[in-house]
């Protein structure tokens, strides 16, 4: 099965004020203000306090997938300071969906990250024809990669699936520089038989195991 890689992710730009004050409620006047409370950590870094525009934050969400969005932090601090994270957690308001907080995790350009990459189905599997239905197992995969060479998704072709048949992981064609981390084969995706199917494939076995039942007991022409 061929997997095509997409555009290649590019670098996005928001601006962080750094801050001082932590708590709920320094954190409550900075969403009234229309910032969100951050910070930016990662390997051998400290955890710094940040706060990012609501606006600007959103325009990141209308261009990239959250999971996957490559940002450049410009940090103003009387100097401006640059550094390269992506998203590692965003909370936000359970009803009105708002955002509450965010964390940057700083990468290096030259470092392997791992990072989940959506799955999109290319095609109609051919089981579907006979009664099959097609089932996405996972819809996202976790792979290893640069972070300029992060895909924007993984196509995998169903055509010529039929009922019973699966692609696993390792099937996967994946794009030069991007690997499994692991070593696994999960199933991706499968075409199942319909119950109405089963359904009648046990009756043809139930049909076929009483004529040779009968068969057996019959009497022969000799008896």
């Amino acid at each position: 099965m061929i997997n095509k890689e997409e555009n290649l992710l590019e670098l996005l730009k928001i601006k962080a004020k750094l801050r001082e004050s932590t708590g709920n409620g320094p954190a409550r006047v900075l969403r009234r203000m229309g910032e969100v409370p951050a910070v930016i950590y990662g390997p051998g870094k400290d955890t710094v306090l940040l706060s990012v525009s609501t606006k600007d934050l959103e325009g990141i969400f209308k261009k990239a997938n959250v999971r996957q969005a490559l940002l450049n932090i410009e940090i103003q601090n009387g100097a401006l300071h640059t550094r390269t994270a992506m998203i590692k957690e965003l909370q936000t308001h359970p009803v009105s969906r708002k955002f509450l907080h965010v964390d940057f995790y700083e990468i290096s350009m030259d470092r392997k990250i791992k990072v989940k990459i959506p799955v999109v189905t290319k095609g109609i599997a051919k089981g579907i024809d006979f009664g099959g239905m097609l089932q996405v197992i996972k819809r996202e995969i976790e792979v290893l990669c640069l972070p300029v060479g992060i895909p924007e998704s993984i196509e995998v072709d169903i055509t010529e699936l039929n009922i019973g048949d699966s692609i696993h992981v390792k099937d996967l064609v994946l794009p030069q520089g991007v690997e499994i981390p692991d070593d696994v084969n999960y199933t991706i995706v499968t075409v199942l038989a319909t119950k109405s199917e089963e359904k009648a494939v046990e009756e043809d076995e139930v049909v076929a195991e009483d004529t040779a039942a009968k068969q057996e007991t019959k009497p022969s022409a000799k008896e």
